[in-house]
């Protein structure tokens, strides 16, 4: 199987995406925030139909539509995280303009190729991306998981306790358009390798499972990277030897089976435990918050 570039190219960008998606799926699970990663992911569609009803990059017309949205979202969301009426109504307004740019497009006379790569970026198309798409995403993946390992620790204090995070000095608004702005660039790197569709599964059920199965930032955040690297890994794997199972759904239906199984048996964890766990909820916000303050103590003190 690695004796085909293609596999390569696929495992070196997918691997970097799942670093990068397994990063910010927690936080986004953490933050209240899911939504916004399927408004994002969603974006990407009005972004490659733009790109290609204009003639330009693609790659570039994807990161300009979720990075502008996402400072949009931001913006709009003021001093708190921005809620789920505010992302819909930009969400609509995207898509308004997608189905205008889909009309520009069908109109024009861009040309059939064009229009099959628009399609790939909106299911996915990790088989066919070439070396130099394959290194530029996966430096663009690389660029946000180092963005998000930067900002980690004020950035779990302003998503579990904000009001005390600001009172602290942490500037939470700013960590906020920043995580924005990174979710956006994942978004727009995973839209051509997972597809816009299938984004959200990659950025939340690997980090759904890993909340389930423990209270500890630090192990959460390990094992939703493990597990969205390991989805895409084995998912890989599985389309090459189905020739009929596309990459990005195969990943997606893995990481849906993990978030699963996590419940399962955090389910079973809580009917063995029976009422000795009952405050499990309280317990695992309480611990949240003390690896929260007390990475924002010791980062003070330094």
């Amino acid at each position: 199987m690695l004796a085909h570039e293609f596999i390569r190219n696929a495992l070196l960008v997918a691997t970097a995406i799942a670093v990068a998606s397994g990063l910010i799926g927690y936080f986004l699970v953490l933050r209240g925030q899911v939504f916004a990663g399927d408004a994002l992911g969603d974006v990407a569609f009005t972004g490659v139909l733009g790109a290609a009803a204009a003639g330009l990059n693609l790659t570039l017309g994807l990161l300009v539509a979720t990075v502008a949205v996402a400072l949009l979202i931001a913006v709009i969301g003021g001093r708190a995280p921005a809620d789920d009426v505010t992302i819909g109504v930009v969400l609509t307004w995207v898509l308004g303009l997608g189905v205008l740019f889909l009309d520009l497009f069908n109109a024009g006379a861009a040309g059939g190729s064009e229009g099959a790569i628009a399609a790939r970026a909106l299911f996915g198309s990790l088989f066919s991306l070439s070396a130099a798409e394959a290194r530029t995403g996966t430096m663009l993946a690389i660029g946000v998981a180092v963005a998000i390992v930067a900002i980690g620790r004020p950035l779990l204090f302003a998503s579990v306790d904000p009001l005390v995070a600001r009172v602290a000095g942490v500037p939470v608004r700013l960590l906020g358009a920043l995580f924005l702005v990174a979710l956006g660039v994942d978004a727009a790197v995973a839209a051509k390798a997972i597809g816009a569709v299938l984004l959200l599964g990659l950025l939340a059920a690997p980090a759904g499972a890993a909340r389930r199965l423990t209270a500890s930032p630090g192990a959460g955040i390990a094992l939703s990277v493990a597990i969205a690297v390991a989805c895409v890994w084995i998912g890989i794997a599985l389309s090459y030897e189905i020739s009929v199972l596309p990459p990005g759904s195969a990943v997606i239906l893995l990481s849906a089976l993990a978030y699963l199984a996590a419940s399962l048996i955090a389910a079973l964890r809580h009917r063995i435990g029976g009422r000795g766990r009952g405050a499990g909820a309280s317990g695992a916000d309480g611990r949240l918050r003390e690896a929260a303050a007390g990475g924002a103590v010791e980062g003070g003190s330094r």
